[in-house]
Parts: C-alpha cells; structure tokens; sequence
C-alpha cells in the first residue's frame, strides 16, 4: 500500500536522519580516535560562532542606538568578539580554559547532587543520586588534577562521545517503524 501524505498523516521521512545519524557516529569515532584534532576544531568552531555572534550584536546594537542600553549592548558585542577572536589565535589557550570551566562545572554539578541526596533520603534511588553526585566531584578533581596536559584529549574525548551518542540516539529514535495512526511505535 502507497504512503500519502496529508495534513491528518504527515510521512516521516526517516533517510535523511538515519544518514545524519551514522554520519555523526563516524565523526563521533574519528574524534575519539584523533582527540586532539577534535578539541582543535570544537574550540575553532566556537570562535567562529562567537565572532559571528559579536559582529551581530554590534551591528544591532548600532541599529538600536536610539534605544536605551545603547552602550551595554555594543560593551556586550565587543566583548563577545574579542573573545571569539581570542579563541581563534589562541586555540591552545582556548582549549585549556573550556576543560577547566567543564571540570568546575562538574565539580559544582556533584556537589549539589550530594546535597540533594541527602535532601531526599531515604527516597527511592536517593544512592544513585549520591553515587552520581561523588563521581561528578571525583571526576572534577581528576579535571583540575591533570589541567592543563589534560585538556586536549579531554575536549577532544568529550566531543566524540558527545556525537557519537548524539548520532546513536538519532539512528535509534528515527528508526523505528511508525504506526497506523502516524505515532512512532516503541519497537526499535
């Protein structure tokens, strides 16, 4: 039987993402193989990203002048440039400065997972609360322990597992067999 497509059954053309899917596995891959050749183009991609950022925040807040906070909009694009800017010439830097704001970010993240645990024991799976709240502070230390020699494979590490899943999760979400009535079934 022909699949149409209509208002009431939308086709769920799946193709396109199952490619994205295995094409960010593949990345994800070469990235963990080669981690600092992803840690170099993770920080390189977001100076691009803060440049660009930068220009459009001074170009609207020139086109805002009239406004008020005429001044802190064009202070916050400036900023926002300069940094970008910043990472692009100093990528190694860059990288180095990302890991320890992870790691302290981890690291606060377990703290206040710890806190919580306590907050709600004896509730069930309060221990996996706990656990994942000493494993975050350990491995917030572990960050700090081996900054800045770590940062490179670090980043790079972080970036590959993170499309590596990101392409598994799309392979497994769009690859499933829809269903009569146009819901995604739950067979994988």
């Amino acid at each position: 039987m022909a699949t149409t497509s209509s208002a009431a059954h939308p086709v769920h053309h799946r193709g396109w993402s199952i490619a994205w899917g295995i094409l960010l596995i593949v990345i994800g891959v070469l990235a963990l193989l080669m981690p600092g050749i992803a840690a170099l183009a993770t920080v390189l991609t977001l100076a691009w990203l803060l440049i660009f950022a930068g220009v459009v925040e001074i170009v609207h807040a020139f086109q805002t002048h009239h406004r008020a906070g005429f001044g802190w909009k064009l202070v916050a694009g400036i900023i926002t440039l300069i940094l970008g800017i910043c990472l692009l010439v100093f990528p190694v830097a860059g990288i180095a400065t990302i890991a320890l704001w992870i790691g302290a970010f981890i690291f606060v993240g377990g703290i206040v997972r710890v806190i919580l645990a306590f907050r709600v024991r004896p509730a069930k799976g309060w221990g996996w609360v706990l656990f994942d709240g000493i494993l975050a502070i350990v491995i917030g230390i572990l960050i700090a322990w081996g900054w800045p020699a770590s940062s490179i494979a670090f980043i790079g590490l972080l970036t590959g597992f993170w499309l590596l899943f990101s392409g598994v999760w799309r392979i497994t979400l769009d690859g499933r067999a829809p269903v009569a009535d146009g819901v995604l079934s739950h067979a994988t």
